[in-house]
C-alpha cells in the first residue's frame, strides 16, 4: 500500500475540489489553567507570544492564548465561567484539543458545502472585525467533541483574530525548530473509524490514503486499526484510529477510557533537524518514549544508507523508517497531560511520504511498558 503514496495527490484538479484547504489555521485546546499552559508551551516547545484575548480585550467570559512557531499557531483557552461549554469540556475531558481550525479562502461555501453533504453545523458563518479588517468563521462538528472551524482571513492584517490583541511579553525561550504540522490523529470508539472515514470522504470530499489492519500495528498483547484521509492537496492529514481484539487494553482503549470519549490523540509536528529539535527538547525537560538499545543493532539493514550517525540517533531514541520514496525520522513524547491522553510526534521527512510502518512495534510495545506503568493494560 505505501508503494501508493507518491501517487496520492498528482491528479488532484484545484478546480473541481468543493472544499479548497490551504492549511491548518490554529489547533485550540481548553484547558484548566491557559497563563500556565501557555508558560509550558513558551518554555519548553519554544512557541513565540502572538496574541491574547481576555477581559483586558472585551473578552468577557475566556481568556485565550495565542503562540506561534514556523507555521503552527496554537490556542490555549480557559473558561471564566465554572457553567460554561469550556468548563464542562475540561472537567470531562481534561485539557484536550476542541478546535481543528482550517484555512480557507471562503468560510461561507466550505460551511454550505459540507453541511449540505451531510456535516452537523456547529456555527454558521460569522464576520468578525476590528481596526485590521475582517475575518469570517464557521464550524462544523468531527469526531467526539472535536470541531473544525473554517478560517477565511485574506481581508485581515492583524497578530490572529478579531478579539485578539498582540502580546507584547518576552519570549520565554528560543524555537526548537517546529515548522508545521504533518498530520493529526484521532482515536475513535470501536466500530467508528469507517463511519468517520466516510464522514471526510463524504462529507470533506477527502481520500483514502492508507489502511492500516491489526496485522501491522500489533504486539503479544494489543492491536489497533487506522485509516489515514487526506485533502485533495495534500496539506491536511488525519489517520483515524480504533480499537482492535487483543490480549489487553489497547493504548486506544485507554485513550477513549480516561478522554471520556473519542479526540485528539497526538500532534505530529514537523522539523529540518531533528537531531537539533529532540535534543533541545530534551534539555527542557519534554519525555519521550523509550525503545530498546537492540531497535538500532540492525537499523542500516532494515532502512538502508541513511545521512544520520546511528549513535547520535541512539543517544536521542530516534525512530527511522524508509519507503519508496526516502526515509523518514520520528519521535514521540510521553502524554502532555496528568491523563495519558494527548502526546507529540515530532518528525522529520526525507523524502518518505507514509507514517513509520515498520516503527509500529516498536513503538507500541514502548507504549504498552508505559500502559503497564499506569496499570492499565
Amino acid at each position: 500500500m505505501e508503494n501508493k503514496l507518491a501517487e496520492l495527490h498528482k491528479d488532484h484538479d484545484p478546480a473541481t475540489d468543493f472544499l479548497p484547504i490551504n492549511g491548518t489555521d490554529y489547533v485550540e485546546f481548553y484547558v484548566g489553567n491557559a497563563k500556565q499552559a501557555a508558560y509550558y508551551y513558551q518554555a519548553a516547545f519554544g512557541y513565540q507570544p502572538l496574541a491574547y484575548a481576555g477581559p483586558e480585550t472585551g473578552v468577557k467570559d475566556r481568556a485565550s492564548y495565542c503562540l506561534q512557531q514556523g507555521k503552527i499557531r496554537l490556542v490555549l483557552t480557559t473558561s471564566l465561567d465554572p457553567n460554561s461549554e469550556i468548563s464542562e469540556h475540561v472537567r470531562k475531558h481534561g485539557d484536550g484539543v476542541k478546535v481543528l481550525a482550517l484555512w480557507v479562502d471562503d468560510a461561507t461555501h466550505s460551511f454550505n458545502a459540507t453541511t449540505e453533504r451531510g456535516a452537523k453545523a456547529h456555527a454558521k458563518p460569522e464576520v468578525q472585525e476590528d481596526k485590521d479588517g475582517r475575518v469570517v468563521t464557521s464550524a462544523i462538528h468531527t469526531y467526539g467533541e472535536t470541531i473544525h472551524r473554517f478560517v477565511e482571513r485574506k481581508d485581515y492584517n492583524g497578530p490572529f483574530l478579531p478579539g485578539y490583541e498582540k502580546w507584547d511579553a518576552k519570549p520565554l525561550a528560543k524555537p526548537v525548530g517546529l515548522k508545521y504540522i504533518d498530520h493529526c490523529v484521532g482515536n475513535v470508539e470501536l466500530g467508528k473509524m469507517n463511519e468517520w472515514v466516510k464522514f471526510y470522504e463524504d462529507v470533506m470530499g477527502f481520500k483514502l490514503l492508507i489502511t492500516f489492519d491489526d496485522e501491522d500495528i500489533s504486539t503479544e498483547y494489543t492491536s489497533l486499526m487506522s485509516k489515514v484521509v487526506s485533502n485533495g492537496n495534500g496539506y491536511i492529514k488525519f489517520p483515524i484510529n480504533e480499537p482492535a481484539d487483543g490480549l489487553k487494553k489497547s493504548q486506544i482503549e485507554e485513550y477513549l477510557d480516561f478522554y471520556h470519549g473519542a479526540g485528539v490523540q497526538h500532534i505530529a509536528i514537523a522539523t529540518d533537524d531533528i537531531l537539533s529539535t529532540v535534543g533541545e527538547l530534551r534539555n527542557r525537560g519534554i519525555e519521550f518514549l523509550y525503545v530498546p538499545d537492540t531497535y538500532y543493532d540492525d537499523l542500516i539493514e532494515r532502512v538502508g544508507k541513511i545521512d544520520e550517525d546511528i549513535d547520535d540517533l541512539k543517544k536521542l531514541n530516534i525512530l527511522v523508517d524508509r519507503d519508496e520514496e526516502g526515509y523518514l525520522l520520528q519521535i514521540f513524547t510521553k502524554p502532555v497531560e496528568d491523563r495519558p491522553t494527548l502526546f507529540y510526534e515530532i518528525i522529520q521527512r526525507k523524502g518518505a511520504k507514509s507514517f513509520g510502518k515498520g516503527n509500529f512495534k516498536a513503538l507500541f510495545e514502548s507504549i504498552e511498558r508505559e500502559q503497564a506503568r499506569r496499570g492499565n493494560l
